[in-house]
């Protein structure tokens, strides 16, 4: 078992734009009005980089820049993790397309964006990083194959981790077979070692799967099972309710990570 404190925590979804937002939402404070989100402006990147981000790399920077601006020298020196459920669709889509065509004119922009590190690229860049980094794919589970990997990162070099999991909308005719049809994205500042008063922490165990849980309030789930990276959202509503209790996220197979979250008080 594999114990992480949390320190940041970042969301964007649909009238869900930050987490001071969602954190509300997601508690029952306030109701929750979908609205799309708008078309992020990241704060970091050079004009040039920032012409050239797609929407997948601006919903990454939307959540990690929003940990960064409450813990910006954590965040500097945190190592990170980057996942999503299978890179940027909407560039796969115009190489596709551009491939059917005679001259196949491939721009040099749209094939460095096509990488699946192309989001970690981008922030190393921003956030003037060298720290280690790990970008990963696991389809429906990238959450909490994300999840753990920034778990063994953390305890092999004992500093923090960034760990940040997004989805963008995927666009015709690949949604017709990749079910992603509108953006979520999170963001949690983890480590090893408590830094902060009443910070929350989440014991990391496998098991057999069960049933993956799902969210306590059911308007939630068309979001959750909408999008790999709201998979999080189960332990995101513990958190925004600051209320103990175990979640459990399927992996391949028949196993599941079983998260046990608690708090400072107890």
């Amino acid at each position: 078992m594999t114990e992480l404190f949390i320190s940041g925590i970042a969301m964007a979804a649909g009238g869900m734009p930050d987490w001071t937002i969602a954190s509300e939402v997601l508690s029952g404070r306030k109701p929750w009005n979908a609205e799309p989100l708008d078309r992020y402006k990241p704060e970091l990147l050079p004009p040039n980089e920032k012409r050239r981000a797609t929407d997948q790399i601006r919903l990454a920077f939307r959540v990690c820049e929003e940990i960064l601006r409450a813990h910006p020298d954590v965040v500097r020196e945190a190592l990170t993790v980057f996942a999503s459920s299978g890179g940027d669709y909407r560039i796969i889509d115009q190489i596709c397309r551009m491939l059917c065509e005679s001259e196949r004119a491939l721009s040099p922009t749209q094939f460095h964006n096509s990488v699946h590190n192309a989001a970690a690229g981008y922030w190393s860049i921003a956030a003037h990083s060298t720290q280690p980094s790990t970008s990963l794919s696991c389809h429906d589970f990238s959450f909490a194959a994300g999840l753990l990997e920034a778990a063994a990162m953390a305890a092999d070099a004992n500093k923090p981790v960034l760990l940040a999991v997004f989805d963008a909308d995927i666009p015709q005719p690949i949604l017709s077979k990749r079910n992603i049809a509108f953006p979520f994205a999170v963001a949690l500042l983890l480590s090893t070692t408590k830094n902060s008063p009443g910070s929350a922490s989440i014991a990391l165990q496998q098991c057999k799967i069960t049933q993956a849980t799902q969210c306590n309030d059911q308007r939630f789930e068309v979001l959750r099972s909408g999008n790999p990276a709201a998979r999080a959202l189960p332990l995101l509503e513990l958190l925004a309710r600051k209320q103990p209790g175990s979640v459990e996220l399927a992996l391949p197979g028949t196993l599941a990570l079983r998260l046990d979250v608690k708090f400072d008080s107890e």
